[in-house]
């Protein structure tokens, strides 16, 4: 099986597999056009290669979609509405990096800027083309524009080519595969089943299970090309070539230190060689064990798919999930997720968070059925069996009665809560959001984070977690949505799928609801890097506090944090909330919210969410202000 590297644009960078799907031959001698967008490559490109087959001329457009690349003066950052300037420079970088690259081909990358669907109607009408081949794509605004493509096409009698190669697997075919709810609970597993869901597994085990290998998994794989048919006349188009920062209206920030992360296929390959160089490091690479603070040489990578070689050479290796093949099952585990579940992005109306609904059904009912295997925690007294939680979904307590005649069990007790992410009443609080947005939360290790990815557009996965954690269930108790959106802006690896998903896990609105486990803002930096390096280089404010300090700069006395050239409330913030309360408050708000939900089998309405967040402020500032905000200026 030969592999290969996908760069796209800062929606995500990643390794990929893909095949090509047998399609209705053009005739000879027409003219194809192919839309990049994600996948920003030359190598392993199947819309490519297949647009590039009998064609006398091809023509390879990316378009510059105002949505996403117009500047907005009033955005938090430089930048457009949508994304961060880091964002919007490491793709024109690999805009660059394809053009050059197609060119060795005889081609050229051809930009053209405006919405994509009338860009895109235009130019087939004006260049006459035969056959539109581009990257298929989940993500919902791709999809609506998409169909309005294909529609387009159709009527105008242009064969249309989009082939799977963003993810390793068709996330409508894991769906498709996803047995009946009964089926999955219930009933012992069986890949055979012609019940379907229509949703996507809730979990990464069941997504396991359904995925199996890959259809491409046995296909040749094409990662060379030696020539491309000619461009052909451009006119009437706008056609321009890749643009500049400042061409598009983005003036230079002046930024002290930039990301050195540098976009386009070329230097992803450069990376990807290095990195394949240490493949002890490839094969026992454990996602938990990763040191966050490492930035000078990062202590994760995107190498998965080429583990399938190493693994070969090494007689140990690491497995999913924490392997480094396991981390990109875990992106397509989210990619289907988000391709099957209605407003994945948000709170309201999104049914993911409803896994357990149907159990309620059952209860106070005669139903049989077989327990699954794959129940984390399982003890059994007697004939009862008690599933005391299941870990991947939610908190419940089911007891079954086994019969021995029928090797069945009935449902005799059920206990248990059916959440829906929107039944959480967070905070609306803007000021916490900027603090923790601009780095101003007077905790080092949080703040430098948040430098980091202001500065690099990158920070390690731990990294976000802890950040994440801090602003919604673990301190801050800020909606998770407002946190999407600054990872979305800033990050030059955002990604629509993994990133909302990541954040419903972290928020414990989804996928994750051990809310009582969260990331220390202190003690979780400390533990991997105890001298504060970390923090000294991205907060050089505090580069010479002592390390007894640096994580705690408040607790330093007057004469040290003079010392150190750093007054903290003058200098340096204070925190914006005393940890170990905040915490506690959170935890008590996670479980109220989760009870409601409980005693209201579900249906909570805004009524009871505008009681229970009323009841959250009363509580607050009943509580002596001191103990509330301990370190606050």
């Amino acid at each position: 099986m030969r592999l290969s590297l996908s760069l796209s644009t800062p929606h995500s960078s990643f390794l990929r597999f893909t095949t090509l799907s047998p399609t209705p031959p053009m005739a000879s001698g027409s003219n194809s056009l192919v839309w990049f967008r994600k996948g920003i490559r030359i190598h392993d490109n199947p819309a490519l290669e297949y647009a590039a087959k009998g064609s006398s001329y091809l023509y390879p457009v990316f378009v510059i979609d105002p949505r996403y690349m117009e500047p907005d003066p009033t955005a938090f950052s430089p930048g457009s509405a949508r994304a961060g300037v880091n964002r919007i420079r490491f793709l024109l970088e690999s805009l660059a990096d394809l053009d050059s690259s197609l060119r060795k081909l005889g081609s050229r990358l051809l930009v053209a800027k405006g919405e994509p669907g009338e860009v895109l109607f235009r130019c087939l009408k004006e260049w006459d083309i035969k056959r539109l081949c581009f990257e298929y794509d989940t993500e919902p605004y791709y999809q609506a524009l998409d169909i309005k493509v294909k529609n387009y096409a159709s009527a105008a009698g242009i064969e249309v080519f989009s082939p799977v190669s963003h993810t390793l697997f068709n996330p409508a075919d894991i769906i498709q595969k996803f047995p009946s709810l009964s089926d999955d609970m219930y009933g012992s597993f069986d890949e055979t089943s012609e019940k379907n869901s229509g949703r996507p597994p809730s979990s990464y085990q069941s997504f396991l299970k359904i995925a199996g290998q890959p259809s491409w998994a046995s296909s040749p794989l094409s990662t060379t090309v030696s020539l491309l048919p000619p461009v052909g006349i451009v006119e009437n188009c706008g056609i321009s070539n890749v643009p500049t920062l400042q061409e598009l209206g983005y003036e230079d920030s002046g930024q002290d230190e930039l990301t050195p992360f540098r976009g386009g296929e070329s230097e992803a390959l450069k990376r990807l060689r290095g990195a394949m160089d240490d493949k002890e490091w490839v094969a026992k690479f454990e996602k938990p064990k990763g040191d966050p603070s490492a930035f000078l040489r990062p202590a994760t990578t995107v190498l998965s798919p080429y583990l399938k070689d190493v693994q070969k050479n090494v007689k140990s290796h690491t497995l999913p999930p924490v392997s480094l093949l396991g981390q990109l099952l875990w992106r397509d585990f989210f990619y289907t997720a988000a391709f099957g579940t209605p407003n994945f992005d948000r709170m309201n109306g999104n049914r993911i968070c409803k896994q357990m609904e149907f159990l309620r059904k059952l209860f106070g009912q005669t139903s049989f059925i077989r327990v699954l295997l794959h129940f984390e925690k399982i003890s059994s007294t007697n004939t009862n069996i008690r599933i005391e939680e299941l870990a991947h979904v939610a908190p419940c307590d089911i007891v079954f009665q086994w019969n021995k005649r029928s090797q069945t069990t009935k449902i005799t007790h059920l206990a248990m809560a059916s959440w829906d992410s929107s039944q959480i009443p967070w905070n609306v609080d803007d000021e916490l959001l900027a603090a923790w947005r601009d780095a101003r939360t007077g905790f080092p290790w949080i703040d430098a984070i948040m430098v980091q990815l202001q500065k690099w557009g990158w920070m390690h996965h731990l990294a976000r977690h802890c950040v994440a954690c801090f602003l919604t269930r673990g301190d801050l108790f800020v909606h998770w949505e407002k946190g999407r959106d600054v990872f979305e802006r800033l990050l030059i690896d955002s990604d629509w799928a993994i990133n909302n998903g990541n954040w419903l896990w972290l928020s414990c609105s989804s996928f994750f609801y051990q809310y009582n486990r969260i990331y220390s803002p202190i003690s979780f930096g400390k533990k991997y890097d105890p001298n504060g390096d970390y923090i000294r280089h991205f907060l050089p404010i505090l580069k010479d506090m002592p390390k007894e300090y640096i994580y705690e700069p408040w607790t330093a006395p007057l004469s040290i944090q003079t010392k150190a050239k750093c007054i903290i409330g003058k200098d340096y913030p204070k925190p914006v909330v005393s940890h170990d309360t905040a915490s506690k408050e959170c935890k008590n708000k996670l479980a109220e919210a989760y009870e409601l939900n409980k005693t209201r089998n579900g249906a909570v309405n805004e009524e009871d969410l505008k009681i229970l967040r009323r009841k959250f402020e009363e509580n607050q500032s009943q509580e002596p202000k001191s103990k509330r905000l301990k370190n606050k200026s």
